[in-house]
This record gives C-alpha cells, structure tokens and sequence, in this order.
C-alpha cells in the first residue's frame, strides 16, 4: 500500500491526489546524479535550465526543491527568459506547497502566470491558475478554488493539452460536489470522462466514474451509483489507491445498507475500515465506523454497535479538536495571503519605475551623442532625471523599511495569537473530559437504579458546568486582553483560594476513575503573580496527575513555604515518566503526546505550557519520577512582599 502520509493532513479535493499521480514520480537517486553533473559546471544555458528544473522537481528534499528551483528563477530573470521564469516559479509555487507555506505558493504561481502571459504562454497560465485553486480548496475555501480552476479551464480550453484539461474539468466538478451542486458537477465529469476515455488514462477513468457515482448516491440514484463506484473501486484496486478507494466504499456500504443487504454492506465498511487504519486516514476511520455502528445496531448486535460508535467519537472529536485549530489558522493564512500578493504587486510597480527610468536614461544618452550643440539644455535634462532617480530610490527605500515593519509586526502577532489558541484548546479539553466521565457515571447509576446517585450526580454536573463556564470566560477575556504578546499582569492572589477552584474543576475526572483526590488545600499563601497563567498551571499538572494514574490511585495537591517562595505540590501515584522522556519533558522535542491510563488521548503541550508560564511568574518547576512509582511536580513562585 502507497505512503502518502503528507497528503492525509491537507487531502480535501480527490482532483489533487489525481494531479499528484499525473506529474512525474519524486526520484531522490535522480536528483543527487543531476546535482552531481550540475556541479561540475560546463553546461550550455539550456541544460542548466532544464538540470535545475529536473532537480527541484525530482528531489524529495523540500530545502532542496525551493533552492534549485530559486536558482533556476534567477537564471531565467538575468537572461528574460520568461518560458522558463514561468517554469522556475511553477516548481518554486510547489515546494512551498509541500512545505505547507501557502500564502508564498500562491504568490509564486501568480508570478508564473504573469511570466506564461509575457509570451502568450496559455498553456502555462492555465496550469497555475489550476494550481491556485487547488491551494484555496486544500485550505478548504471551495468557493475561491472554483473561481480559478474555472478561469484555468478557459485558458486550457484555447490549448492542445487536452490531459491537463480534463484534469481541470474533474477537479472543478469535485469542487461542485463538495458544496453540493451536482448538475454542474456531473456536467463537467461527462466531458473529462471522454477525455480520458480518448487519451486511455486509466486513473483518470476511474476517478471520473467514481466520483460521479458520489453524486448519483447523493441524488438518490442508487443502482447507477453502484455501478459507477463498483467499476472504479476495482480499477483503483490495481493501482494501490487507498484514499479514493476507501471513500468509495464507504459509499457502496451506505447504498447496500439501505438495500438491508447486510453481507454485501459490512464486506465494503469493513474493507474500508482496514484501509484506513494502515494507512492512518482518520476521517476515513471516522466515517467507516459510524456506518458499521448502524449496521450492527440495525442488526440488534448492540456490543458491536457500541464499539464501533466509541471509536467514531473518538475519531471525530480528535478531528473536530484539529479542525477548530486549522480553521483559526486559515483565517490568519487569508490575511497573511492578501498581503503578500500586495508587496508582489508593489515590487511589479518598482520594476516598472525603474525600466521606465532606464528608457529615460538611453534618450538622453543617444541625445547628447546626436545633439551636441545642446550640451546645455542636455546637462539640464541629466541632472533633473539624476533627481528622479534618486527621489523614486529614496521612495522604493522607504516602502521596503515599511513593508519589513509591518511583516516583522505580523509575525510577531501570529505568534502570539498561535499560543493563545494552543493554551484555549488544551485548557478547555481537560475540563469538557469531566462531562465524558459523568456521562459514564450516569449510564453506570441507571443500570444500578442508583437513584441516590443520580441526585448527588447532578448537583455535582451543576457545579461542573457553572466552573467550565467561568473557566471559558476567563480564557477568552485574557485572551482578548493581550496587544500582540502574551499577557502579565502581577497581582495579589490567594493561591489556596485558586488551588481549590481548580479542585472542583477536576473533581468528576477524578471521580470517573476512582481516583482519590485531594479535597481541599488548607495552607494559606498569598503571592504575586498573573492570575490566569497560574491557574493554567495548576489546571494542567492536575490533568495531567488524573491522566496517567490508574484506577484507585490518588492525586494530591498541597501548598508550602521555602524561604521567599511559596511551593505548589502536586503528586501523584500514577505510571511515572520514562527517563527518556525526562530530558525533553518542558520542551517539543522527541514524540510528546501519550496515552493515558484510561484510553485518554494527549496532544502534548501542557508541560511545555506549565514550564512557560513558570518562568513567565519569576518561579522555576522541579519533577521527580519513577516508572511505576508516580510522579512529583514543584512549582516555585515568589511570595506577596509583605507575607514575606
């Protein structure tokens, strides 16, 4: 089976992968033997344009691919090569891709559409107006992707590439079935199905068929669905495609479980599933088991339909958790886009001035060549463009000073705004874990007719949900406080007063796996310190103490004083932490997220948050562990002044 590991993280529109398969197979061994000839030197000036080119696009280095295909633009600029200047920030446009920097890639391929344009290149210009939209749509701006691939297909209509072309076509229809305009997406499938038909392209046949039987299973068009998914899950069978085979039988298991053929329905669910699973499709994962959770249940196999339901949610709930993050992201990345295509387009207006001031400058050289009797009038009209010149540098200077400004500015906001959403997501997924495990409790105290129990349970839900309601409050307003870096505000805290409120946080947690947990901190300390990055603290030292101790053990949390320090203490008698991990505990080096005692699911950023913040407060964090014996925390903060 295929390793396409990379793709799964962004993978939207099947058009993409499609594309991916068309363009010739990455070859490391290829690229080292062409950068070995490259090296040596003796090349004319066409073979070093097509050795860098087959380099940056052969190589499986991104810092490669970027380097050779930048060496490749400068070549091209200094002669006005605008062929392969096109051709050079086509390969540039994809390196940045690979490396996820798309607001630059799109930038590149604008430039190599504007190249492609300077010679009536159509061809080109339609190829990456093809690859602008595949960018939006990979960030899953469908509405933008459609407007440029649509705007490609013009352009490559005017072409001979007829390959290319329905490529667009199939693309362009997919983008048409995700925002569910099927008539315009069949339209398009019926002209690249004859393409490929024609050009004998065997996977483009088989994403055409299958793709178009998606939309006849969304138009309630069953037996035509089946058909068409069937002949395009066996042609994909040969060629090894995972992703677009197991979405296809997804569907086929949806058509046959509607039909009540239950054998036929679970064979695809079930082929799918184990698709999926070796090749890490997650969403795959997650559609795959809520249909064979229907089926089971469909079947009164409740167990099955149970398990099946349990790792659906938890598919999803990983996949929401990525997605809130992603679509933060995507808003940065928008604005971030915007401003780049604004400095591509100053940078234009400069060359622009500065051509013009070149033209200006052979005038009047070939004036004072033809002209001598002038020499007056001429020394005038040197002197007045010297000044031109020298005030448009002055302006160009100016502008640059000012765009480095703001991009220094931005990156230091996104940044910042990058940890806020880190700090919200991971500090907000401990608490909402407190409904899963009442939800247990609850599902435990029916079966038992624990009507006592129930009653004491729901007093203890009220108060979880007023606490998670306070705590979201509070990380939103922080949140919303801080002017492009990270807030600190010093104050006076009761640290026994915010120790017990993040108690009463964590108390169902603990209560959901028979965990004893400290009930209440009796010691009295007062200290300076930011309120909300102290509470943040304790808040993730205590989740993470309830994660990874098993069932029946304990979690304590206790305050004390050394010297001009007040000691926050939190131990646990859980599974420990490997000396391996030790050494890059607080930092994101090494594989950080784990598991666990109860199947919970890390995503590793709390200690390195914990760690931060520690030292944002003028404390420091010691830990002590042992594998099998718990774990020791001791966080360090400096004492209100007047209490020491």
């Amino acid at each position: 089976m295929k390793n396409i590991t990379i793709c799964k993280k962004t993978y939207l529109i099947i058009g993409f992968f499609f594309t991916v398969l068309l363009s010739h197979a990455q070859n490391q061994k290829e690229a080292d033997s062409l950068l070995s000839l490259y090296k040596k030197g003796g090349l004319t000036r066409i073979d070093e344009f097509q050795i860098l080119r087959k380099i940056a696009k052969q190589s499986t280095k991104p810092e490669e691919r970027l380097q050779y295909a930048q060496k490749l633009i400068v070549l091209a600029s200094e002669d006005t090569n605008y062929l392969w200047l096109h051709r050079g920030y086509m390969q540039k446009g994809s390196a940045l891709r690979r490396q996820g920097n798309l607001d630059e890639a799109i930038a590149a391929y604008f430039q190599s559409s504007e190249a492609a344009k300077k010679i009536d290149y159509r061809a080109g210009v339609g190829g990456a107006l093809l690859s602008i939209g595949e960018v939006y749509a990979n960030n899953n701006d469908h509405h933008k992707g459609l407007l440029y691939r649509k705007e490609a297909i013009e352009v490559l209509r005017t072409t001979s590439d007829s390959v290319t072309l329905a490529t667009a076509l199939l693309n362009t229809g997919y983008g048409y079935y995700l925002i569910d305009n099927y008539d315009s997406a069949l339209l398009l499938y019926g002209e690249s199905g004859q393409i490929f038909e024609i050009q004998d392209v065997l996977i483009g046949k088989a994403y055409n068929l299958g793709n178009a039987g998606l939309v006849y299973a969304k138009q309630g068009k069953t037996k035509l669905a089946e058909t068409q998914l069937s002949e395009a899950i066996v042609i994909l069978n040969d060629l090894e495609d995972s992703y677009a085979i197991t979405e296809f039988q997804i569907e086929m298991g949806d058509i046959y479980l509607k039909k009540r053929n239950y054998s036929s329905a679970k064979k695809y669910l079930n082929e799918a599933l184990g698709y999926a699973i070796e090749d890490g499709l997650q969403e795959r994962i997650r559609d795959a088991s809520l249909k064979l959770s229907e089926l089971y249940q469909t079947q009164g196999d409740y167990r099955k339909a149970y398990n099946y339901q349990s790792q659906y949610i938890t598919y999803r709930d990983s996949i929401n958790n990525d997605e809130v993050i992603r679509k933060m992201a995507d808003l940065r990345t928008e604005y971030e886009v915007g401003q780049k295509q604004a400095e591509v387009d100053l940078k234009q207006t400069e060359v622009d001035l500065l051509n013009e001031q070149a033209r200006n400058n052979q005038i009047v050289l070939w004036s004072v060549i033809v002209i001598l009797v002038l020499v007056l009038c001429l020394t005038y009209a040197l002197l007045k463009v010297y000044r031109v010149k020298v005030r448009a540098i002055r302006i160009v200077k100016q502008r640059r000073r000012i765009i480095a400004a703001q991009r220094d500015q931005l990156e230091d906001v996104n940044r910042t705004k990058d940890k806020f959403f880190s700090i919200i997501s991971h500090d907000i997924r401990g608490p909402i874990s407190n409904f899963q495990g009442v939800s247990q409790l609850i599902h435990m105290m029916v079966e038992t007719d624990d009507k006592a129990g129930l009653l004491k349970l729901s007093g203890l839900l009220d108060t979880s949900s007023k606490e998670v309601s306070t705590l979201l409050d509070n990380l939103l307003e922080w949140a919303m406080s801080q002017q492009g870096r990270m807030p600190y505000k010093p104050e006076e805290i009761k640290l026994h007063e915010l120790c017990n409120s993040n108690l009463s946080i964590m108390e169902n947690l603990a209560t959901a796996k028979q965990i004893t947990l400290t009930e209440k901190v009796k010691e009295k300390v007062t200290i300076t310190a930011d309120k909300n990055s102290v509470s943040t603290i304790i808040r993730n030292l205590l989740s993470n103490a309830i994660k990874f101790t098993p069932e029946g053990g304990h979690v304590d949390l206790a305050l004390s004083y050394d010297l001009n320090m007040a000691v926050l203490t939190v131990k646990d008698s859980g599974i420990g932490i490997p000396k391996e991990k030790m050494q890059h505990l607080f930092d994101f080096k090494g594989e950080r997220s784990r598991w666990g005692t109860g199947g919970e699911k890390g995503v590793g950023l709390g200690l390195t948050l914990v760690h931060e913040f520690v030292e944002l407060n003028k404390g420091k964090i010691e830990v002590e562990s042992e594998e099998g014996q718990g774990t020791t925390f001791r966080v360090y903060l400096p004492l209100m002044e007047s209490s020491i």
